[in-house]
């Protein structure tokens, strides 16, 4: 059961720990810290989703309030305008990570989510020094399935869930992709910062 989320306290609103990081920029957007006043228009997207959502579809102020690693909003690069936001954590390894992904309903099919993926992997596995991204799709979300698809995911195994069986989906799709895949299917993205010679991989444990 998803519970309502709580009402943000404008007033108490303090930035996560990762606010630091950089905004980084792909070819369509560029994914930079939430604030405020993104996560009033995020609550927005969810509204607007709420009649058509499907079983486990993502929510971008549960996301927000969850213990997310990092939590971007997704901003067009022309215009500046916020279409959707996108958290990532750490996953049982400390090199691997899992992500989840929403854009706005009047924002999709315009190329965001996959531009916004892509940014996010080379800042997790070119600077965070992760490994392999995991993801797990319910498996009557074609349009999901297909964009992971052709970024390069590839699926890893089926997970039967029972809980899931009232809603027409009885499984989950176990998709995955690691760094060394990524670079060979992505050369032509634009290159993280160049690393310095004392650069280490850092992880969740090995930032705080």
């Amino acid at each position: 059961m998803v519970l309502p989320p709580p009402r943000l306290d404008l007033a108490r609103y303090r930035a996560p720990v990762w606010a630091g990081v950089p905004a980084r920029a792909g070819r369509k957007v560029r994914l930079r810290v939430v604030t405020p006043a993104d996560q009033r228009r995020l609550a927005g997207f969810d509204r607007e989703a709420a009649d058509t959502r499907r079983v486990g579809e993502y929510r971008h102020w549960a996301a927000h309030r969850a213990e997310a690693d990092f939590h971007f909003a997704i901003e067009t690069l022309r215009g500046g305008l916020v279409v959707g936001s996108l958290s990532a954590t750490e996953a049982d390894s400390p090199d691997r990570f899992s992500y989840g992904i929403g854009i706005g309903p009047q924002h999709r099919r315009c190329g965001y989510a996959g531009d916004a993926v892509i940014t996010l992997l080379r800042f997790m596995f070119g600077e965070r020094g992760y490994r392999k991204c995991e993801v797990s799709i319910y498996g009557g979300n074609v349009a999901s399935l297909s964009l992971h698809a052709r970024l390069g995911f590839r699926e890893e195994g089926r997970l039967r869930d029972t809980e899931l069986s009232r809603d027409g989906v009885k499984y989950l799709v176990l998709m995955g992709i690691t760094d060394t895949a990524f670079a060979e299917i992505h050369p032509d993205f634009p290159a993280a910062e160049v690393r310095g010679r004392h650069w280490r991989p850092r992880g969740r444990h090995r930032d705080r």
